[in-house]
């Protein structure tokens, strides 16, 4: 195979990944007829149909998919051995790309970081905000940030935060007109702010538990939004109750600009893990990364 297959190799795995040649063409810096030129020209070689194109997405073919499983893993893998060579550098460099939800980069990614990246310029981080259960291999992020609970077991998991709590929150002019919930049932009789999982589309359950009894309560109200400080605001302009993490509200608690109730059925709960491939070669940049993050109590 000539050289300048393994770039068109490169080119089909990336677009297969991103069903996309808009986005592609840009991580590649070409044009986006260069690369259908291509990925046209690895089929013709190939005698085969790679990807079935429409106006609205690109997808892998059989033949394409069989390629993509074959090769891409490859391609990750010399990729990684090729990022392993800065161990050679005196100083750690390269990108590390992480995956989290807005609570977690707020609250526990941005506040070690920005003592930790000062000491290591060559060192960059990206942080992808994102509520989805992204596939950290397939979308070729070096590591993702779950509740304790939700990483898979084939993962490596280090805990990067403490135990979490919820707080059910609403504005002294809300609860002017309602009177408190005192139980998670009397919650249907409330305006809730709701939060929407972009996983399932589905509403965010509230969750509760009281000496071994849990409870799923689905709230109704008039807003939904897809991020919890949106909810915190809407919460504190009297529009309604939120269920949002403890340390968010307490600020507002203090003030007095919120009030708190259904205190006893929120019970803490496994806090945020970084977590990443066990097969994974660390770079140098990621372990010290790693280190960084890792919760120390």
């Amino acid at each position: 195979m000539a050289h300048r297959d393994f770039n068109d190799l490169l080119a089909f795995v990336l677009v297969a990944r991103e069903g996309s040649f808009t986005r592609a063409a840009a991580q590649l810096g070409v044009s986006q007829s260069a690369l259908s030129h291509t990925i046209r020209g690895l089929e013709s070689r190939l005698g085969l149909r790679l990807l079935t194109r429409t106006t609205r997405s690109v997808s892998p073919t059989e033949a394409g998919e069989r390629l993509l499983q074959t090769v891409g893993p490859r391609l990750d893998e010399i990729e990684e051995e090729v990022s392993a060579l800065s161990e050679l550098r005196d100083k750690p460099a390269g990108t590390i790309r992480i995956t989290t939800a807005e609570h977690a980069a707020h609250s526990v990614l941005w506040p070690k970081l920005a003592k930790f990246l000062p000491n290591y310029p060559d060192i960059k981080v990206e942080i992808n905000v994102d509520y989805t259960m992204t596939d950290i291999v397939a979308q070729r992020f070096d590591a993702g940030v779950r509740l304790g609970d939700q990483v898979a077991k084939d993962m490596i998991a280090v805990r990067i935060g403490p135990d979490l709590r919820i707080a059910v929150v609403g504005s002294p002019a809300y609860f002017a007109q309602r009177p408190p919930p005192e139980t998670p049932k009397d919650l249907t009789a409330h305006n809730c702010i709701n939060l929407r999982l972009p996983t399932h589309g589905q509403l965010l359950l509230w969750d509760f538990e009281k000496i071994g009894q849990a409870l799923n309560v689905r709230t109704e109200g008039q807003l939904v939004f897809n991020s919890s400080s949106a909810i915190l605001r809407a919460a504190l302009e009297g529009f309604g109750l939120a269920f949002v993490p403890e340390d968010m509200a307490e600020p507002h608690l203090g003030k007095g600009c919120l009030m708190r109730v259904l205190e006893d059925w929120c019970q803490p709960y496994p806090g945020y893990h970084l977590y990443y491939p066990s097969r994974r070669q660390s770079s140098p940049a990621f372990r010290l990364v790693v280190e960084a993050l890792r919760y120390r109590r």
